[in-house]
């Protein structure tokens, strides 16, 4: 146990800080500030003591220079039970320091802004994280605090203590000054890493030398794909929201599946700006409808594709769960819903299933999900690439019939589904609705016959609908066996050296075929 009595606070985040200041004050400790925060400690009648008057040197280059000094550094570095320490420190007039207590400038949060490079250069703090990192080398006896979340605690632990901190508490408080810096340095690193070297020249390489991200832990999971393996969620340290902040309402906790499901189910909702609804099962969609009559009639086409697979799925929509839907996901066994919000009685009438997990993702949008790269490990190492974000902007009909109104507008549809199918992906869509969807085989031939099977399994006919592939067609097969089926519109991205050949297909079959010079593989 160390007693605290002498303290420096130099914090961007304010809030709570003349609280804490004035409880520290009250247990005797002495207060050493800087700038700003000892201006605001100061006017709220708490004793404090001026860095300048402490160093005998005054705060100077615009800030820049204020904490960078032997008193500041030897008082936070002098071992307390090292002989040696303590008589050099006495030699020069050292006093020990023993609580730090500091947050570093907003640099994350100016750069999420917009900025320029001088700005950013600007809040790098520099005084900060070498007070907190030598104070964390020396918790053992001193406490460094940076996160006013931890200010009740500390405090409730001195006064219990009579002003003295635990060597747990110190070595806590420590391990959160190394996580904050590693994450600190990283948004540098990264943020530096993408602008130009110098002002006005070309932009420096997308893909920097190195490229760090730091995850807080959100929860620990009951396991991960298979009951052997371990299992825990984070997320991204960002201002940005993501499923990381969703809200659960009720249900058992989730699952790494769970999540993974989820966040397929949260993406592909919000591909649409009309009412839609998904269905998603082993990470890939069984039934995806948008309908402008509303969530529930997209639930039900959505359901209609696939209703094998939708036991035991998890549904997504893009609007608001209302009771008389709430009361048609509770007809059958799902894992999971997640929407934007939850209408009056809806949460009443799934709390009759408590396992069902509920997510509640109200103002958060895929679109500002904190991800720079998608990023997928492998053995020793790890891929990163830019999101996939294109989307058929710049049709190009390549048959002598262009698809009419409807089919388009069928098309575009199948078009974003198809981009979250496990490729091969095949996808038959009418009346924006899935009627099959072909998924994750070796071959498109294969995906197509599945797409097909799917279909008639589930009572529903292709004939009169559109066809969406992820990626061009080697061969007219697809094409013929399209036919065979009453398929009357097709978009793939084309890129073959069978272009010409799979083109002339359509033709012979009176087919409209669009090319969007886009592929969504997903592997």
């Amino acid at each position: 146990m160390k007693k605290v009595t002498r303290a420096i606070i130099s914090v961007t985040d304010k809030s709570g800080i003349v609280e804490f200041a004035k409880e520290l004050a009250s247990l005797g400790v002495e207060i050493i500030s800087t700038g700003g925060t000892a201006d605001m400690i100061k006017a709220a009648g708490v004793a404090v003591i001026p860095i300048s008057s402490y160093t005998g040197f005054p705060e100077m280059l615009d800030g820049r220079l204020k904490t960078l000094h032997p008193k500041i550094h030897g008082g936070i570095l002098g071992m307390r039970d090292n002989p040696v320490h303590q008589k050099e420190m006495s030699s020069h007039d050292i006093l020990p320091i023993d609580m730090v207590v500091v947050n570093l400038y907003a640099f994350e949060d100016t750069i999420a802004k917009g900025c320029t490079l001088e700005e950013a250069i600007e809040n790098i703090d520099i005084g900060g994280p070498t007070m907190i990192r030598a104070a964390a080398k020396n918790h053992n006896d001193v406490a460094v605090v940076v996160d006013p979340s931890d200010y009740a605690g500390i405090l409730a632990e001195m006064a219990e203590k009579k002003g003295m901190l635990s060597g747990k508490t110190r070595f806590a408080l420590a391990r959160k000054v190394f996580q904050l810096t590693a994450r600190y340095d990283a948004a540098i690193s990264n943020y530096l890493g993408a602008v130009p070297e110098i002002p006005g020249a070309e932009p420096a390489k997308e893909f920097p030398a190195t490229y760090t991200v730091q995850y807080e832990k959100v929860q620990d999971l009951r396991y991960g794909e298979n009951p052997h393996q371990g299992a825990a969620f984070y997320r991204v340290r960002s201002k940005l929201k993501g499923l990381g902040d969703a809200r659960q309402h009720q249900g058992k906790e989730l699952s790494f599946n769970n999540i993974l499901d989820l966040n397929a189910a949260f993406q592909i909702s919000g591909e649409f700006n009309e009412p839609a609804a998904v269905i998603i099962k082993h990470n890939n969609p069984c039934g995806v409808a948008m309908s402008k009559r509303g969530i529930l009639t997209a639930y039900d086409f959505a359901y209609d594709c696939d209703r094998v697979s939708a036991f035991g799925g998890i549904v997504g929509f893009n609007r608001t769960v209302t009771k008389d839907v709430a009361e048609r996901l509770s007809s059958i066994f799902l894992e999971a819903v997640v929407a934007p919000g939850y209408g009056k009685g809806a949460l009443e009438i799934f709390s009759a299933k408590k396992n069902l997990r509920v997510i509640d993702t109200e103002g958060l949008r895929p679109k500002d999900c904190p991800v720079d790269f998608d990023i997928k490990k492998v053995c020793g190492g790890a891929l990163l690439q830019t999101q996939d974000l294109q989307s058929a902007s710049d049709l190009k009909t390549v048959t002598g019939r262009g698809p009419n109104e409807k089919e388009l507008e069928d098309l575009l549809f199948a078009w974003s589904v198809c981009k979250h199918v496990k490729s091969n992906a095949i996808i038959f869509a009418s009346d924006t609705r899935t009627l099959g969807i072909g998924a994750g085989q070796m071959s498109r031939i294969d995906s197509t016959k599945l797409a097909v099977m799917k279909a008639t399994d589930a009572g529903l006919t292709v004939k009169g609908s559109v066809l969406a592939s992820d990626a061009f067609f080697p061969f007219r097969d697809n094409v013929d066996l399209a036919a065979t089926h009453g398929i009357t519109a097709i978009i793939q991205p084309g890129g073959s050296i069978k272009d010409a050949e799979v083109i002339k297909a359509a033709d012979e079959h009176g087919i409209a075929m669009v090319f969007t010079g886009v592929r969504h593989f997903r592997h």
